[in-house]
């Protein structure tokens, strides 16, 4: 406060109490000044884990599939599905997979690459493809050899066609 100001005071209250006034950041909101908040537990940040879901396998489906279907009294199929914990909806999903034949697509599928597949006629066409090649070369060389033999006929001054000498006498 500034010296030309004066001090203004207030009575309070209840006598024995001090005065409250204004509370600093750090006292909490409370009248006492914010003690009690420190005692209390702050709540657990942790996520409570959920239940892993359940993978069943191809040969336990079909087991209680089994057990399903020898139930024929009142009540025992109920007590098959609450002893393994299970929904009758299973049950019709795994009827109806059963009925489609796609015992396969309930197996475990392997990880990793697929099988190649090798096209049987991929051997044959390597082959051709490598003879192709061959004479293709030999066929560039032959052509080349007869380039020479006409530059060096030229050069020697022999005749290349021998027809047309026969064909003009």
């Amino acid at each position: 406060m500034e010296k030309n100001q004066k001090s203004i005071s207030r009575p309070t209250p209840f006598p024995g109490v001090p005065p409250q006034g204004a509370r600093r950041a750090t006292e909490g909101g409370t009248p006492g000044g914010g003690r009690e908040g420190l005692n209390a537990v702050p709540p657990d940040p942790e996520v409570p884990a959920q239940k892993r879901r359940r993978k069943l396998s191809v040969q336990y489906k079909l087991q209680i599939l089994q057990q399903a279907d020898k139930c024929t009294n009142p009540g025992e199929m109920g007590a098959l599905l609450r002893r393994e914990g299970l929904y009758s909806s299973s049950l019709t999903r795994w009827r109806r997979q059963c009925d489609q034949g796609l015992l396969d697509a309930m197996a475990p599928k392997t990880r990793g690459r697929k099988a190649f597949e090798k096209n049987p006629m991929a051997d044959e066409l390597a082959h051709l493809q490598k003879e192709n090649q061959q004479l293709r070369k030999k066929l560039f060389q032959a052509e080349r050899i007869i380039e020479v033999q006409k530059k060096i006929s030229e050069i020697l001054g022999i005749d290349q066609d021998p027809d047309d000498r026969q064909g003009s006498k």
